[in-house]
């Protein structure tokens, strides 16, 4: 979730890429502003071998949504699976492409076909090598129908006939949108033309996974990946317990700068409050730092504090086929009666940006004039507005506060008291300016994305829920197309496809961001979607809350870590971070 080569696209095309210096100058003095940035402690210099040892805490989880990339959805399982594998391009830290896998890339005249050539010698993590053939089957099997992928029609939906393999109508792409023509050569072929091409394939449902691995032990792989094969990224597995932990250990084969690191330990903590303790009493290495931890974690030495703003929004979400969030009306008085000020400063104590946006600020395509439905222009809501509204909304459905149904909240707390207390004010806030009662049903997070998925075009699904959105790569599409188009696995809102009255609308809506996708323009092109964003706020597809800010403390003897507002590590970047001399820092016999 998140790029670099010469631009091979037409010249006359302006590219996310030429907005990107205005984006990261936008987020770095926002991050200096903030305290945050890289790594800058200083020490006299690196520790011995033996204590080159790096624990990495995985907070709110108890264990792995998957290992597979052809199936990660979410953070934990995204960083894991970036340890041990890598794809043909992937982003860096200004979060532009960079070649990967590949040596190089370029784009034929008729904007679709995409050649990739491969670095050479490329080899698995078991010392086999790894051909053109790999990435073909990869990529390939990533869109397999029986491996029922929730992201592959997604991010390799721009792939031609991508739909015709997923649902099993041809039994493969390779020789038809995927070609080898020699062990070092992989093109691509487009479905149509896309700004964002290079971009989406950065994700790693494109990632490259060995097919010995998965002919000997399927698609539940994980548990022998221990044994050294199937990767090619900087690490491989040496031990993995779940519910407990993951040692990654360097990959000697490893094409890339050789990590520094002789073991890299995540170690899963199913409530994530508890991590800040661990970290003072120096057990791991890093820790997010909640509301009320703030004061002491500024106040800790050697710049261990850091703050950096992420293009990440959380959101809540209703699903259209359920009542009663059918009716527009009362999806718009849950929206306004939400003070999102409030949130933001009394329980996240200002360390939340509150917005109206689903297109964050410091993306290109942010669009300053966006307002929150019915034109308000504050993040405060406006709870007169929702009053009339709820009445109306209540009206058309001949229901009365009296009679209006239980709605059930479906939340992922992951053990954080911050969460737990935003969605306590919200539930207060529907019960005080609408008089409803909302039941908040907090259930494990990886359970939570199973039940978003089962509620695509199920009127018998989750009622609302929350959940972020954490960008994937700089390109408004992943944060408009990508979620709320018509057959994409993220709408589980059903946008567009449902029978209420303003169905037509929305899938003219879902036509307008498919026509920005391909529009060669880039300023017309971020209009198109500006007006598509602010049609979707205008009908509560999402109501956003708040724009993140990642706060978190790291160990001063942590060197050569590059913050940035996507807070991932690019696979390079492990060849230039080491464990200091410098004190304190986690204690790491028991993994020596």
């Amino acid at each position: 979730m998140q790029l670099h080569t010469p631009d091979t696209r037409p010249r006359t095309r302006i590219t996310t890429r030429r907005l990107l210096p205005l984006f990261m100058g936008i987020l770095m003095l926002f991050v200096a502003a903030c305290g945050g940035g890289n790594n800058t402690s200083t020490s006299s210099g690196k520790a011995p071998d033996d204590q080159q040892i790096l624990v990495k805490p995985v907070e709110g989880r108890s264990e792995l949504q998957t290992f597979d990339p052809a199936l990660a959805t979410e953070s934990a399982a995204i960083n894991a699976v970036n340890m041990v594998f890598t794809g043909l391009v992937e982003l860096d830290d200004k979060l532009q492409v960079q070649d990967q896998l590949a040596a190089s890339h370029s784009l034929a005249a008729d904007g679709v076909t995409w050649t990739f050539k491969l670095k050479p010698g490329l080899k698995f993590s078991d010392g086999t090598p790894l051909t053109s053939a790999d990435v073909a089957y990869s990529l390939d099997r990533a869109l397999a129908p029986d491996l029922k992928s929730p992201v592959s029609p997604v991010y390799l939906g721009l792939l031609k006939d991508a739909d015709k393999r997923f649902s099993g109508a041809v039994p493969s792409l390779i020789n038809d949108s995927i070609l080898t023509p020699d062990s070092q050569t992989v093109v691509l072929i487009a479905k149509s033309k896309a700004a964002y091409f290079l971009q989406i394939l950065t994700y790693q449902t494109s990632f490259v996974v060995e097919k010995s691995m998965i002919q000997k032990y399927g698609n539940n792989f994980a548990a022998h990946l221990s044994e050294g094969i199937g990767g090619d990224g900087p690490f491989k597995v040496a031990s993995y317990t779940p519910n407990k932990d993951i040692e990654f250990v360097p990959n000697p084969n490893y094409y890339g700068p050789k990590p520094k690191l002789k073991k890299v330990v995540m170690v899963f903590y199913k409530q994530a409050d508890t991590v800040y303790r661990a970290y003072q009493a120096n057990q791991v290495d890093s820790s997010s730092v909640s509301s009320t931890e703030i004061a002491s974690a500024k106040q800790l030495p050697d710049g261990q504090y850091h703050s950096i703003p992420q293009l990440d929004v959380e959101y809540f979400t209703m699903n259209y086929l359920a009542k009663p969030f059918d009716n527009l009306k009362i999806r718009q008085a849950f929206a306004l009666s939400i003070d999102k000020d409030a949130i933001a400063h009394n329980v996240f104590k200002d360390t939340a940006i509150p917005s109206n946006h689903i297109v964050p600020q410091g993306m290109p395509g942010y669009n300053e004039n966006l307002t929150a439905t019915h034109g308000v222009t504050s993040t405060k809501g406006n709870v007169e507005l929702a009053k009339q509204l709820f009445a109306e909304g209540l009206k058309e459905e001949s229901l009365t506060v009296s009679t209006f149904p239980q709605i059930t909240f479906t939340v992922s707390t992951l053990g954080l008291t911050d969460w737990r207390n935003m969605f306590a004010a919200v539930q207060q806030m529907w019960q005080k300016n609408l008089g409803v009662t909302v039941k908040i049903q907090d259930e494990d997070f990886n359970k939570l994305l199973d039940d978003r998925n089962s509620t695509v075009n199920n009127p018998k699904g989750m009622q609302m829920w929350a959940l972020d959105w954490s960008s994937d790569y700089p390109d408004p599409q992943d944060w408009l197309t990508l979620i709320f188009d018509k057959g994409s696995p993220k709408n589980a809102f059903n946008y567009g496809q449902n029978t209420t009255p303003l169905a037509t609308d929305q899938q003219a809506n879902q036509l307008l961001m498919e026509q920005a996708d391909v529009n060669a323009d880039q300023q017309a092109r971020l209009k198109q979607y500006n007006q598509a964003e602010q049609a979707l706020i205008n009908d509560v597809a999402w109501i956003p809350v708040y724009q993140s800010i990642s706060t978190l403390v790291r160990k001063p003897c942590v060197a050569g870590v590059v913050d940035n507002p996507q807070n991932f590590t690019p696979p390079d970047d492990w060849g230039n971070i080491y464990i200091s001399d410098a004190t304190p820092c986690a204690n790491t016999k028991q993994y020596s």
